[in-house]
């Protein structure tokens, strides 16, 4: 696959900002906290259906606090219509839990203490601190691994060596990139049926291939 010249990265780059510079999350949350339970239960589950599940869920575990003391099985009831709902319920109790003991119920804004917290790894954290603190970072979702395998800003196999290769490419304003191109590849960019007609980078564009991370 042919991969985009310097001039055209510099082109994408400025298209995805002129377009993409206010984009926030499409998840829904209040604070730090709903934030980083959203982002941990979207992974590989949709944005609206994490926002169907986390209003009853917030309701009744509204803070770390609340969460650490659930009962597991409670909380796998209020989200078990989420995809690998059991780990995932294992995992927000405990990083609740965490949370209260190292952090006095405050979730840390730091990427390297995120990721100590159960079931957030680089991209969890990373998400976060882009969409909470704007933070000048890069995350890869399937969205992103596909929009810049098909515009040949990348030809890694995954995603943290495609996270690393877009940081280097784009250097900077990373957060509007990252929501842009989450956007771009579910509205437009699509897995399956690409909505060519409607995309804004046509002549960038090198394949319509799928790409799966």
């Amino acid at each position: 696959m042919k991969k985009a010249t310097k001039k055209e990265i510099q082109e994408i780059h400025q298209l995805f900002i002129d377009r993409y510079s206010d984009a926030v999350t499409e998840l829904e949350y209040k604070n730090p906290y709903e934030l980083v339970v959203a982002v941990a239960l979207s992974a590989q589950c949709t944005d609206k259906r994490v926002n169907i599940l986390t209003p009853s869920l917030f309701e009744k575990y509204p803070d770390p606090q609340s969460l650490a003391s659930a009962e597991l099985d409670d909380v796998k009831a209020l989200i078990n219509s989420c995809s690998f709902f059991n780990n995932k319920a294992k995992n927000i109790v405990e990083m609740a839990k965490r949370v209260v003991e190292f952090y006095d119920g405050e979730i840390p804004m730091n990427e390297k203490e995120l990721v100590t917290l159960a079931g957030v790894g680089q991209k969890t954290a990373n998400v976060v601190m882009i969409e909470y603190t704007g933070a000048n970072l890069m995350a890869v979702d399937t969205h992103v691994f596909r929009v810049s395998h098909r515009l040949g800003l990348s030809d890694d196999k995954t995603a943290l060596k495609t996270e690393a290769t877009l940081v280097k490419k784009f250097k900077n304003n990373l957060h509007a990139l990252h929501q842009g191109m989450v956007l771009f590849g579910r509205y437009i960019c699509k897995a399956k049926n690409p909505k060519c007609e409607e995309c804004f980078l046509t002549e960038y564009c090198k394949t319509k291939e799928s790409f799966k991370v």
